[in-house]
């Protein structure tokens, strides 16, 4: 495993699991599956109402909660909730979280943030960070929060690369988290000349290669998976390393594409969007 230290002096695997539209079920299932397999990243977030599973499969996988790096995320509708993190906390049962993201920038993300800044000074959260918020809103917390963020979750992949935002991230020691780091499964991506090439070339699959160009770029990667061998594959992109020359050529495939952009109205919704019973 490789690790990203994040501008508190937290230490961060690079690789791990993502349990977005899983079940509580599944999710217990993916995340004692990955555990097992020697992942000790695990993303979620109550918007995904399956932390309960979640927590469900670390407590089954047997592996110490000190030796695991637990992510979730704050819905905007309890942003303002003074007990958020506590019944977060609650549904995970665990007595801290490792990362803590605000999920979308609605209006209200600023109270929002001002709650994660009491659980990390309360020892109840040992990271902050941003998910999906656009450059003007990351600055502005940067700029006027009095805990900086330390990690930003968004879109990035190779058609995707984030090569704007990461100068940012660059300026404040902060850590890029992807998401759809495959493209969504975008079978025009995954299956790109240069990543069939570079698979040949490693004897891995290509998107083993692409998880490993997401490594080298500094990125921390959490794809998601319920197939306990295609956990095990995923995670498996550390035993080898792209030359310079294969990431040049990697490189050249960036289209300035994404697969999702929420619009205003998309933003409101999620505003008033109530979240349905974690079981």
């Amino acid at each position: 495993m490789q690790y990203f230290t994040l501008n508190n002096g937290v230490k961060m695997p690079m690789a791990g699991i993502g349990v977005f539209m899983m079940s509580p079920a599944e999710a217990e299932a993916s995340v004692e599956s990955a555990l097992k397999s020697g992942v000790r990243l695990i993303d979620t977030a109550n918007g995904y109402m399956n932390e309960s599973g979640t927590g469900r499969g670390i407590k089954s996988s047997g592996v110490a909660r000190e030796d695991i790096f637990l992510v979730t995320k704050l819905w905007p509708t309890v942003y303002e909730k003074e007990t958020a993190v506590e019944e977060s906390l609650k549904r995970l049962d665990t007595d801290y979280i490792d990362l803590l993201f605000l999920h979308q920038p609605t209006d209200n993300w600023r109270e929002g943030y001002r709650n994660i800044e009491k659980a990390y000074k309360a020892g109840k959260v040992k990271a902050i960070g941003l998910s999906n918020f656009p450059d003007e809103l990351l600055k502005e917390a940067i700029e006027t929060m009095e805990i900086k963020p330390q990690v930003v979750q968004v879109e990035a992949h190779p058609y995707f690369p984030q090569t704007e935002l990461k100068k940012t991230l660059a300026e404040t020691d902060m850590g890029l988290m992807a998401w759809y780091p495959l493209g969504h499964g975008d079978k025009n991506l995954v299956n790109e000349p240069v990543f069939t090439e570079l698979a040949a070339k490693y004897g891995k699959s290509n998107a083993q290669i692409i998880l490993r160009w997401h490594i080298q770029s500094g990125n921390v990667v959490i794809p998601g998976s319920k197939n306990p061998e295609h956990i095990r594959d995923n995670f498996n992109i550390f035993d080898f390393e792209l030359s310079a020359e294969d990431m040049e050529k990697i490189a050249k495939i960036d289209k300035g594409v994404r697969y999702y952009t929420a619009t205003p109205e998309t933003v409101a919704q999620y505003a008033k969007m109530e979240l349905q019973p974690d079981l």
